[in-house]
């Protein structure tokens, strides 16, 4: 699916108002009682799957969604949208979640913030949980559209940074392979050969950072392979011990490309305890842009990546979901911000 590249001056349109659909609309639609609509949508259990399936079909193409009025959860006139992230604690997330906030409430909506805590487990029960309760939802959610069938319902969906893999769901998509290839082009181009990565386990977009390392210092040629290559934690703790395993394997090594901010941080902090001195010894790159980076000594170069920007479009596609229509996915590249690091 080809995605359109975000740009500062792209319209935001307004939701339009449109009737809420029935329970009652889609059983005469479907050919069904209402109460088996009612099975079908609640997952009950007690509905041959293919009626259900037929129910949930009707229900997507007619957009309804379920009434939260019984359950006193918000005013009927407002849009409510639920968001999912990995993590509250790393500060990329507040970020986004303050730019989701920021757009929500210019349009006078209500926003219900949830967690999985990096537990890909949470995903598909706060999907089912948060769609019963709102009127669209954003998250970043690793599992398929196959998966997400039964629990997202009939529900607008955005789906953060998970690829470019969903016809059914609109799609924010953040191209981490492009920020990667313009941060080690960044130091090919200052002269560095012997470049290593610290990568993390990502739920929303597994291994691009290690395919896209591989890939580049392959075409360069450099003498870099899988070894150069050293797993981590996400936080500075998991950053400092993964430089530390990777100086000691690699003690000639003159650049590193970290997974995040948070990583290249602890990386930093590594290399001053064992007196590696950044960046005359060895360069360092990290990914995020997050604002931390200013108060570490040298700044950290990074490639930035506008948090807040990737909740309002996130909002901007819950708007024409709203409006009955499927966008094109949106994608926004990380640019490079080169700092004292390099």
């Amino acid at each position: 699916m080809a995605g359109q590249r975000e740009t500062e001056d792209q319209p935001v349109r307004a939701a339009k108002t449109v009737k809420r659909v029935t329970l009652r609309d889609v059983a005469r639609a479907a050919g069904v009682s209402h109460q088996t609509v009612s099975r079908a949508i609640n997952a009950k259990g007690e509905i041959d799957p293919a009626t259900q399936q037929r129910v949930l079909d009707v229900a997507r193409q007619l957009r309804y969604r379920p009434s939260r009025f019984g359950r006193g959860l918000v005013r009927p006139d407002v849009v409510s949208v639920g968001l999912i992230v990995p993590d509250v604690v790393n500060p990329f997330f507040p970020e986004f979640v303050a730019g989701v906030i920021a757009a929500a409430d210019e349009r006078d909506w209500q926003v219900l913030v949830a967690s999985t805590e990096n537990d890909r487990s949470r995903e598909l029960a706060l999907v089912r949980s948060l769609s019963q309760q709102v009127d669209a939802l954003v998250g970043y959610i690793s599992h398929s559209d196959a998966q997400l069938e039964p629990y997202v319902g009939s529900v607008p969906l955005v789906i953060v940074d998970r690829g470019l893999d969903s016809s059914n769901h609109a799609l924010v998509h953040i191209d981490t392979a492009a920020g990667i290839r313009a941060g080690l082009q960044h130091l090919i181009d200052r002269g560095h050969r012997r470049i290593g990565m610290i990568d993390c386990e990502c739920l929303s977009a597994p291994m691009v950072r290690h395919r896209t390392f591989l890939d580049i210092v392959s075409e360069h040629a450099l003498p870099v392979d899988e070894g150069w290559v050293v797993m981590g934690e996400q936080s500075p703790a998991g950053g400092a011990a993964a430089f530390e395993a990777l100086y000691a394997a690699r003690p000639d090594i003159t650049a590193v490309v970290a997974f995040n901010d948070l990583v290249a941080i602890g990386a930093l902090r590594a290399a001053r305890r064992i007196g590696v001195h950044v960046p005359d010894d060895c360069a360092l790159v990290g990914y995020d842009g997050l604002s931390v980076v200013d108060l570490v000594d040298p700044p950290l170069t990074t490639l930035h990546l506008d948090k807040r920007r990737l909740g309002e479009v996130a909002i901007h596609q819950v708007d024409q979901l709203l409006a009955g229509e499927l966008p094109p996915p949106i994608v926004l590249t990380p640019s490079l911000n080169v700092r004292g690091t390099t």
